[in-house]
């Protein structure tokens, strides 16, 4: 990694998932009400620090990987854990959960998210 400071991934996976999870406690919050959150959902957006630590390695290599698929898989690998936690510790809130419509909506959005990607954050050649 080049001239990137040794501490500098860490802390910027930290920052980056503690703010993902306060606003998912907050989204949660306003639409369940914040007295109503379970604990284990609170627990549970502490998942995200160290999942922020799989953008930090596949990131990179979608940077420079010229080939449009590889480069949107790559991004797709790397949102894949950290969206999980995010999206399906929101969605089992829901009274009205459906785990096969909430596995359907997380792959379609992380595959459309991982092709607008890979089509914008083309490598420079």
């Amino acid at each position: 990694m080049g001239g990137v400071n040794a501490s500098f991934l860490p802390r910027t996976a930290l920052i980056t998932g503690v703010i993902i999870g306060a606003l998912n406690i907050v989204f949660g919050g306003l639409e369940y009400g914040f007295a109503s959150l379970p604990v284990w959902f609170y627990l549970v957006q502490l998942l995200l620090i160290p999942a922020m630590l799989v953008p930090m390695f596949y990131f990179p290599q979608a940077a420079v990987a010229h080939d449009y698929l590889r480069r949107a898989a790559y991004f797709a690998m790397g949102w894949a854990v950290p969206f999980a936690i995010y999206k399906f510790s929101l969605d089992v809130l829901s009274p009205t959960f459906s785990p096969a419509a909430s596995l359907s909506s997380y792959v379609v959005v992380i595959a459309a998210f991982s092709l607008i990607m890979a089509a914008i954050r083309k490598p420079m050649k």
